[in-house]
C-alpha cells in the first residue's frame, strides 16, 4: 500500500503541474482528492492492514494528501497570475495609435436660438413654463377672446382632432393655463411647437416653434412692453433696426407687429400688445387692478435673421452640409 500511495502521489503531482487551465486543475483535484478519487481508493484498503501497519500508512496518506493540496494551491495561484497577465496583454491599449474618430454633434439652429432667448429672459427674472400641444378650443381660442365665429380664427386654421381637440396654433394656451393657477405679479416665458394650415414657402411653415413672453402686474404700460422688446432684440442681435406697426390680435389691445431690418428689408419677427381685459377676466384677474403685456415670436424667423438663412425650409431638411455650418 505504501508503494501505491507513492505512485498515486507521483502521478497526481505530474497531472497537477501539467494542468494548463483552472478547469484542468479542478479535474485533477477531483481525480485524486475527490470522494471517489485515487487516494480514497487506496485508503479504502486500510481495513486489510494489521494494527501495527495502520498508523504508518495513515501518516503517509496524510502527508500525500497535504503534498497534493499544496501542489494544487500553488498551481492554482500560478494559473490565476498567468490568466491575469494574458488578459492584460490582450487588453493593452497602444496609446501611440490614432484614436477612433467620432464626429462631434452640433446644436441645431432652432434649439440654439431657443436656448439664447431663454437665457435672456431668465436673466430678466422670467419664469419658464410649458404646456400641451394638443389643446381644447377653450384654451386655444375662447379664453383668448376669439369669438366662435370671429374671422381671426381663419388666420389660425389648424389641425382638428376627434373630441373637439386641436393642435395648438400658438403658445398662448400656456399663458391662460399659467394665469389660471398663479396670481399676479408674474413674468413668464413659454416655448414649444405650434401648428397652422400655412402654405409652406421661404418664410412660412405649417409646423413651427414659437416663444411667448408675458407679464401681469399693477401699472404695466405699453412703454414697458416696448422697452422689453427693444432690450430683448438688442441682447439677441446687437445693434439692429426695430420698428413697431399697429396691428390686431383678439387677445391684446392695443396690438402691434414688430419688424427688424433683415437683408435690406423689413422682416416681421413678432406680434405683441397689452393683454385684452377680456383675457384677464377669463383667468380671474380684475382688469381694473391689473394690466399686462404679451408678445409672441416665431423661433425660425429669428434663427434666419441671426444666421442669415435665406429659406426657412433649410431648417427642416436635415441636410448635414447645411447644419455643419452651425
Amino acid at each position: 500500500m505504501e508503494s501505491q500511495l507513492s505512485a498515486v502521489q507521483q502521478s497526481a503531482i505530474a497531472d497537477i503541474n501539467a494542468a494548463s487551465s483552472l478547469e484542468d486543475l479542478e479535474t485533477a483535484r477531483v481525480k485524486y482528492l475527490g470522494k471517489k478519487g485515487d487516494l480514497s481508493k487506496v485508503l479504502g484498503g486500510m481495513g486489510k492492514l494489521s494494527a501495527a501497519e495502520r498508523p504508518k500508512v495513515g501518516a503517509m496518506a496524510n502527508q500525500a494528501k497535504t503534498a497534493l493540496q499544496s501542489a494544487i494551491d500553488q498551481r492554482k495561484s500560478d494559473l490565476q497570475v498567468a490568466e491575469i497577465q494574458a488578459q492584460l496583454a490582450a487588453e493593452t491599449i497602444d496609446v501611440t495609435m490614432p484614436g477612433v474618430y467620432v464626429p462631434q454633434g452640433r446644436v441645431h439652429p432652432i434649439n440654439s436660438i431657443i436656448d439664447q432667448i431663454t437665457d435672456i429672459f431668465v436673466g430678466l427674472g422670467y419664469t419658464v413654463a410649458q404646456s400641451q400641444e394638443i389643446e381644447s378650443d377653450y384654451y386655444n381660442f375662447e379664453a383668448l377672446n376669439f369669438l366662435p365665429d370671429h374671422p381671426a380664427r381663419d388666420m389660425q386654421d389648424t389641425l382638428y382632432l376627434p373630441g373637439g381637440q386641436l393642435m395648438r396654433t400658438h403658445t398662448s394656451n400656456t399663458q391662460i393655463r399659467y394665469m389660471e393657477n398663479n396670481p399676479p405679479p408674474m413674468r413668464v416665458l413659454a416655448s414649444g411647437r405650434c401648428y397652422r394650415r400655412d402654405t409652406v414657402d421661404a418664410t412660412h411653415s405649417a409646423v413651427f416653434h414659437q416663444i411667448e413672453f408675458f407679464a401681469v402686474d399693477t401699472d404695466i404700460t405699453f412703454t414697458d412692453l416696448r422697452g422689453t422688446v427693444q432690450l430683448f432684440l438688442e441682447a439677441l442681435f446687437g445693434d439692429i433696426e426695430v420698428r413697431f406697426r399697429p396691428s390686431y390680435f383678439p387677445f391684446t389691445e392695443p396690438s402691434a407687429e414688430v419688424d427688424v431690418r433683415w437683408q435690406g428689408q423689413w422682416l416681421e419677427v413678432m406680434g405683441c400688445g397689452m393683454i385684452d381685459p377680456n383675457v384677464l377676466k377669463a383667468v380671474g384677474c380684475d382688469p381694473e387692478v391689473y394690466s399686462g403685456f404679451a408678445a409672441g415670436l416665431g423661433v425660425e424667423r429669428l434663427a434666419m435673421v441671426q444666421s442669415k438663412i435665406d429659406d426657412i425650409r433649410r431648417l427642416y431638411k436635415s441636410d448635414l452640409r447645411f447644419l455643419r455650418q452651425f
